[in-house]
């Protein structure tokens, strides 16, 4: 099989994979709906590549507030590769205990806020110590990772914990051990990853559910929307104020910071 028809085939599979998780998003969504009908915020963590993840899910067309995106660039800064803010040092970064602390530090969460922590592998140590923290303050933590990848993968938290041993729910992409989902004959090893594609849809499976709560319960939220489908007036009024409720609802998480 020519290998674009062989990745197109494998998609097939993660489409499956992420149907077959409906119940676990549908509750994962619950408590999303929840922490953002409160005036809270679901906070949005990830390292590395998974950082995608986050910016699907908040800012883009398509998309609303009520949602955290913790993006730290120390950790998820892939431009220059080598040199300075290379990847040696993110990749470093990402097993340092106590950073998530450190992150977690500028916000005041609570319980009534929820959490989604991405980790293709769910075996680095700040998103394990991330997830963790949550939920030592009372937060539902919904984890994202890749299932058998994760599996297949040694935890770098000394404890031999993984990220779904830490989350309260545990969705998974699909991908398999390794991420990369293509083999090509002569190559020894294998190409074209599959994790992103599972986790868009998951993370848009989602949005669209906590969409559909919020507006059942009468705060429908405002969607950044484009003017070739609203018109370009409406579209801006959605963009401007889309962000300043992010602003008013940010606001909350560094009112009390210290006190």
């Amino acid at each position: 099989m020519p290998p674009a028809d062989d990745y197109l085939d494998q998609c097939r599979g993660l489409i499956d994979n992420a149907r077959g998780q409906l119940a676990a998003v549908r509750q994962a969504a619950d408590w999303f709906a929840a922490a953002i009908l409160a005036g809270r915020m679901v906070h949005v963590f990830a390292s590395g590549h998974s950082r995608i993840m986050v910016e699907e899910l908040w800012p883009r067309y398509g998309s609303f507030p009520g949602f955290n995106p913790i993006v730290e660039l120390s950790l998820t800064f892939h431009n220059l590769v080598v040199g300075a803010n290379g990847q040696r040092q993110a990749m470093f970064l990402e097993n340092v205990n106590g950073l998530a602390e450190r992150i977690l530090r500028n916000f005041d969460v609570q319980p009534a806020d929820s959490a989604f922590v991405i980790s293709s592998s769910g075996c680095n140590i700040v998103p394990i110590e991330m997830a963790e923290l949550f939920r030592e303050r009372g937060i539902k933590v919904v984890a994202l990772v890749s299932r058998r990848h994760s599996e297949a993968t040694r935890s770098n938290h000394p404890s031999g914990k993984k990220l779904p041993d830490v989350a309260d729910l545990t969705l998974d992409t699909g991908a398999p051990p390794g991420d990369a989902m293509v083999r090509i004959d002569g190559l020894e090893t294998p190409v074209a990853p599959g994790s992103t594609v599972g986790g868009c849809m998951i993370v848009n499976m989602l949005k669209a559910e906590v969409a559909e709560r919020l507006t059942r319960a009468g705060q429908p939220p405002k969607v950044l929307t484009g003017a070739c489908v609203v018109g370009a007036e409406r579209a801006k009024e959605l963009f401007e104020a889309a962000y300043d409720e992010h602003a008013r609802r940010l606001a909350e998480l560094y009112r009390n910071l210290g006190r």
